[in-house]
């Protein structure tokens, strides 16, 4: 079972009213690399990138890419880099839905389904739900309905106090792991959607723990896992997340799909046990 979900993943890019060179100078201090390194990287001279950050020359088409690209700038954001240098967007923003994507779509379904038993998913930029499997649906049972309606957002899901937040066993530590993902793609992408979710999710109330229950088992040391509870049993799950290379439309690059990879035997048998 699939869903593919449509709605607005993360601001369209618009023109600026910064110049594209203090928009660089700010890539170049994030990314902290100095006007030397970052010509040397982009075969110029830093005398023209200290030019260029301070208005005194217009970059060509071909130098803004270069250096958004040495820069390692989200693809999104190199449209509005090119906006502000006053061309026309490079990367199309094509929806989800679109006939032009069917090969995509397609084939990130295929793979999730033939992850089954386990679960995996498919998430947009703000983690909104666009595929999952019969894996991950079996987790929405007893979730409020307010939090399915779509489109489904992985982290109200995880987090909210009526989502699966009471039956994650290792929660606080669970919880910490994920805000911290989000607040670093925050400051890769500086995406103000992305940071109305993160100060959403992180205001959500920590469900009090359960003292009468067991504890849960000791973390493996290789990787944090996701341990939650599922018809009386404790199943535990490794992340991993899985991005596309060399991206050339804005809705491509930014999908991530993410698997739950079983961290122990009992977790394998059981899963194993409800679907042929």
């Amino acid at each position: 079972m699939t869903i593919v979900a449509t709605g607005t993943s993360a601001s369209a890019t618009a023109p600026t009213d910064k110049g594209v060179g203090p928009l660089l100078r700010s890539w170049r201090e994030r990314r902290r690399v100095s006007q030397l390194e970052l010509a040397l990287r982009a075969d110029s001279s830093a005398r023209h990138i200290s030019f260029i950050e301070t208005g005194r020359s217009r970059p060509s088409e071909e130098m803004v890419l270069r250096l958004a690209e040495h820069l390692d700038v989200p693809v999104r954001e190199r449209n509005a880099l090119l906006l502000a240098a006053g061309y026309a967007p490079h990367y199309p923003e094509t929806p989800l839905d679109s006939p032009a994507l069917d090969a995509l779509r397609q084939g990130m379904e295929r793979l999730i389904q033939c992850y089954e038993p386990y679960p995996a998913f498919v998430v947009d930029s703000v983690y909104n739900v666009v595929a999952a499997n019969r894996g991950m649906m079996m987790f929405l049972e007893g979730v409020a309905e307010s939090l399915l309606e779509p489109p489904l957002n992985a982290m109200r899901l995880t987090l909210h106090p009526e989502g699966l937040a009471p039956r994650i066993r290792n929660l606080p530590e669970w919880r910490g792991h994920l805000l911290a993902q989000m607040e670093r793609e925050i400051a890769l992408h500086r995406s103000e959607p992305l940071r109305a979710l993160y100060e959403e999710v992180a205001a959500y109330p920590v469900p009090e723990p359960d003292h009468d229950r067991e504890p849960a088992e000791p973390v493996p040391y290789f990787a944090l896992p996701m341990q939650i509870e599922h018809e009386g049993r404790t199943l535990s799950f490794i992340s991993s997340i899985s991005t596309f290379n060399t991206p050339m439309d804005v809705t491509v690059a930014e999908l991530a799909i993410e698997t739950l990879l079983p961290a122990d035997p009992a977790t394998v048998k059981y899963l194993q046990s409800l679907m042929p």
